[in-house]
């Protein structure tokens, strides 16, 4: 990318689009055009035409989508595979039909089989069944990878996909019913403590494993991807995480820690409801391909919470608000 080249961020006002924005703009990109859900419906496949016909983006990042966690997945999976296909392929029809340069797919690492070899290797996609609490969300996911991939082979296009770890970081959205497990954890705890509660329940038994991904680092590796990789080094898709992950009950330890830091000799016990889904027992991503492709993580996973927990203080006056993680 040059720095005057004209870029589209769909979904910029997510946890990773929004950090996209950031990373661009710090990196010395002028040209990026954003379009709020009122201004612009992705699911609208002819206003999704008239937007790229009218703009000409030379390159796009895909980063709208409507996400969740355990919860949302498994009450609204009509929504997931709907909205998330439709996204999906709208956006990299119009992005083929107005000639864009290059155009970066965000995909979900709920796209590997539940049970599969860990870590996740790139090749293990489609080798085994889905987790049922996020198998909507995973084959729209899924079938957009594949669309890339059909385009590249069939058009000659230059569309890339990537399969980030679970992220979180400013900007993320604190749902209690709805949200991901580590920024929910944030609002219980924090919520426990300026109520002065000593119990917060969590679901499952903490038996989990998940690796965790800043959202800083996130944009970072994008932002890298779409200026120095193409589809032709890239394959299918490339996983990109930190190559560690944690227990649940370790991370509920960990952000408890974090939330209570400032009030010495007040801590919360935590119980666990394991009437509630564990999820996949594990999802740690094999990094290597995308290591020898010259990008690391660098924030560390203490360092990520505590950055989050602040940004989530600061929020709105450290009201319980959350962000936007919606197209």
């Amino acid at each position: 990318m040059n720095k005057t080249d004209k870029i589209y961020i769909a979904g910029h006002r997510g946890l990773v689009g929004s950090a996209i924005l950031r990373k661009l703009r710090a990196n010395g990109y002028e040209d990026i055009i954003t379009r709020t859900h009122s201004e612009l419906d992705l699911l609208d496949q002819a206003a999704a035409n008239t937007f790229f016909r009218a703009e000409k983006p030379d390159y796009v990042f895909l980063a709208a989508a409507k996400v969740g966690g355990i919860g949302a997945n498994s009450s609204y999976p009509a929504d997931f595979i709907y909205k998330n296909m439709m996204i999906g392929f709208n956006v990299v029809h119009a992005a083929y039909e107005n000639n864009v340069k290059k155009l970066l797919n965000l995909g979900s690492s709920c796209i590997y089989p539940k049970l599969a070899a860990q870590p996740l290797k790139e090749d293990y996609l489609l080798t085994g069944a889905l987790e049922p609490t996020n198998d909507a969300y995973a084959i729209a996911k899924i079938a957009v990878i594949k669309l890339c991939t059909a385009y590249n082979k069939q058009y000659g296009t230059n569309y890339i996909s990537v399969m980030p770890a679970n992220l979180f970081g400013p900007g993320d959205t604190y749902d209690l019913e709805n949200g991901h497990v580590l920024p929910s954890m944030i609002r219980k705890f924090h919520e426990a403590k300026i109520s002065g509660g000593d119990n917060v329940v969590l679901w499952g038994d903490g038996s989990p494993f998940r690796e965790f991904l800043y959202s800083e680092d996130i944009a970072d590796a994008l932002v890298y991807l779409m200026e120095y990789k193409n589809a032709v080094e890239i394959g299918e898709f490339v996983n990109i995480g930190t190559g560690t992950d944690i227990t649940i009950k370790d991370l509920a330890a960990l952000i408890r820690d974090i939330v209570y830091e400032d009030t010495p000799g007040r801590i919360c016990k935590i119980a666990w409801d394991t009437a509630k889904p564990n999820g996949t027992p594990r999802k740690l991503l094999d990094i290597a391909r995308l290591t020898a492709m010259g990008w690391k993580a660098k924030t560390e996973l203490k360092e990520g919470i505590k950055k989050a927990y602040a940004a989530f203080r600061e929020n709105a006056g450290g009201k319980l608000a959350g962000g936007k993680n919606e197209i």
